[in-house]
């Protein structure tokens, strides 16, 4: 890889690069449950379990609009094929409670009173404190954690019975914030710097699964073979993220510090795989301008230049029942990368 600043073009993979293609049975995307939205409250049962909805007629996004109700039917909609990304792993809350445009709290730990069909993931802390976080298996824990307020869904990377063992490493691709006055970094750069992650994670031969991520930049997925701890993982992260700030300082960046890094450039954000931080998961709705969703899309739509805006909480079902999961790989046992073979190899990147 050289440091040039010509526009860099994906390789051909061997895996993560199929195009979208459109399935008849459209993944089963059927709508599991209707939502009332000529009612404030209801009593919703799915799969055996009653979940009370409130504030259903509350704008979430007042200039579109959109209620509260119709993001938990987005939801309920998206449940197919969200549901397995979020399956045994504790959820940070972020809760928007007067909507996208308010003010927002994180929570971690599961609120009481609460239904008790809600499984929890208690999970020990350096502090010796154990929190109870939420785990979303079903419709109805997904309806309840929504109900409360979270607009996106921040789920732990590894699962709940083993917290320090990740099944997948990532880079957050950011574009650097501009100062006052500044003009912000242009989406293309953030596409360029995702090629280039691309091909530098296919000549060590792991497969890459791209997505938007439905505020400013893309994230970057491997699934990997459980077994490396999240500090290994975190380290393996970093060690890439600055070769590739070093053979690419025109467009990249690695550093953490805000006020250090250059303008113009987007950071690729290794520290996100640090223990206990998440990210928005794929199909989630972000409490951003015209309700855009973070969307797996495939190398050749980066190639084309995909763009933020293109996905959002009114045309996103329809594109996954056209595409199906496109994120489905990173699921299986199969296909996933061992980094245990590499974690001797980090000096030398």
């Amino acid at each position: 890889m050289s440091g040039s600043t010509a526009a860099p073009s994906v390789r051909p993979r061997a895996v993560g690069s199929r195009s979208p293609r459109t399935s008849s049975k459209a993944m089963g995307l059927r709508r599991p449950v209707e939502i009332p939205s000529d009612v404030d409250a209801a009593d919703v049962s799915v799969g055996g379990k009653t979940v009370h909805l409130t504030n259903l007629r509350k704008l979430f996004w007042a200039e579109l609009s959109i209620s509260k109700g119709e993001l938990l039917q987005y939801y309920a909609d998206i449940s197919p094929v969200l549901l397995p990304h979020l399956k045994d792993r504790a959820m940070v809350m972020k809760r928007y409670p007067g909507g996208a445009s308010g003010p927002f709290f994180f929570m971690k730990r599961a609120p009481s009173p609460r239904p008790e069909w809600v499984e929890l993931c208690q999970i020990e802390h350096d502090s010796g404190n154990v929190i109870g976080f939420p785990v979303i298996n079903d419709l109805a824990s997904l309806l309840w954690v929504v109900n409360l307020g979270c607009i996106d869904l921040n789920p732990w990377y590894s699962r709940c019975d083993d917290t320090d063992r990740p099944d997948y490493l990532h880079f957050d691709l950011d574009p650097v914030t501009p100062a006052a006055g500044e003009a912000a970094v242009p989406f293309e750069r953030v596409l360029s710097v995702a090629r280039i992650v691309s091909n530098a994670l296919a000549d060590l031969e792991m497969p890459a699964y791209a997505n938007t991520t439905g505020s400013r930049g893309i994230h970057v997925y491997v699934p990997i073979v459980r077994g490396p701890r999240q500090k290994e993982v975190w380290t393996f992260a970093k060690a890439l993220a600055q070769m590739l700030a070093r053979r690419h300082p025109e467009l990249i960046t690695a550093e953490y510090r805000i006020a250090k890094r250059p303008k113009d450039r987007v950071l690729v954000d290794y520290n996100q795989n640090a223990w206990g931080r998440t990210l928005a998961s794929v199909y989630s709705v972000r409490p951003k301008p015209g309700a855009p969703v973070s969307m797996p899309v495939t190398w050749e739509e980066v190639e084309r230049g995909v763009t933020i805006e293109q996905f959002n909480l009114r045309n996103a079902v329809m594109r996954v029942s056209q595409v199906g999961d496109l994120w489905k790989p990173l699921l299986l046992k199969r296909g996933r990368f061992d980094l245990g073979k590499v974690l001797g190899k980090v000096s030398k990147l």
